[in-house]
């Protein structure tokens, strides 16, 4: 007759752990529902991967979460703060940042300096265009810090463009991680990625997941299978199925939609 108030507290403690959330999420076209009625809850701290078949919605519900397009109907949460109406720049200040699919980086600016530009938001000197030069000797420490953690220090003052595709990804973590994000959104990090650079990315994610929590939409699921701890599949904009690698790859409908597509 004592024993049930540590049962009844068990989904609170769970429903804290939840960092970004999205109720019936829907996106709708012209009459066509890219993305429709998804639910998402990612906890904090973990890896979390948006997977499916081509067509599937992965990357509208990605920029739905990212908020480079609005619902046309749903909720996003944020620790617990309705951001569905935010714009980009308001949710990246709360801490909320995302990567690209194309490479984006200063091609004529060396390693070093594209991270120091970073750096400039977090420390307030992007706003203070007055300041000399020298002033951004301060952010020095910490780009080279980040640059190391990448695995560029070999191309600390090489131009970024000169950079081979591979390193050209992970410098853009490198920025990313300067705006010092607690979730970070990668969409398809791995793509247009040799064989032997995928190794060295999804060990830096991996690294770079420490104390944060990391949603990333890709397509190749050994890394999937490798990186992340929850797993939602979408087809036709809606929840196939969710849970581990392990459950989700053994779901017979995730199989059929992944027919002839698991190498990809």
């Amino acid at each position: 007759m004592t024993q049930t108030a540590p049962a009844a507290a068990a989904p609170a403690a769970a429903a804290t752990n939840i960092v970004l959330s999205a109720t019936e999420l829907t996106k709708e076209f012209k009459g066509f529902l890219a993305v429709n009625n998804v639910h998402l809850s990612i906890r904090e701290g973990s890896i979390h991967a948006l997977i499916g078949p081509n067509g599937a919605g992965k990357t509208t519900c990605f920029n739905l979460l990212t908020k480079f397009l609005q619902p046309t109907r749903g909720r996003i949460v944020f620790r617990g703060e309705d951001i569905t109406r935010l714009k980009p720049a308001e949710i990246a200040r709360r801490g909320i940042v995302r990567s690209f699919q194309i490479s984006a980086v200063f091609p004529n600016l060396s390693v070093l300096d594209n991270v120091r530009i970073a750096l400039q938001r977090p420390g307030r000197l992007a706003t203070q265009f007055w300041r000399p030069d020298t002033a951004l000797n301060v952010l020095n420490a910490r780009a080279e810090e980040l640059v190391e953690q990448v695995g560029l220090q070999a191309f600390i003052r090489h131009q970024a463009g000169e950079l081979p595709y591979g390193r050209k990804r992970a410098l853009e973590l490198a920025t990313t991680l300067a705006l010092e994000p607690d979730v970070m959104l990668l969409d398809e990090p791995m793509a247009g990625m040799a064989h032997e650079d995928i190794g060295q990315i999804a060990a830096l994610i991996r690294r770079a997941a420490v104390g944060r929590t990391v949603v990333m939409v890709e397509h190749n699921l050994h890394v999937v299978e490798d990186l992340c701890d929850q797993v939602t599949v979408l087809q036709r904009g809606e929840i196939l199925a969710e849970g581990n690698y392990d459950s989700v790859s053994r779901d017979p409908r995730v199989r059929e939609a992944y027919m002839g597509q698991e190498d990809d």
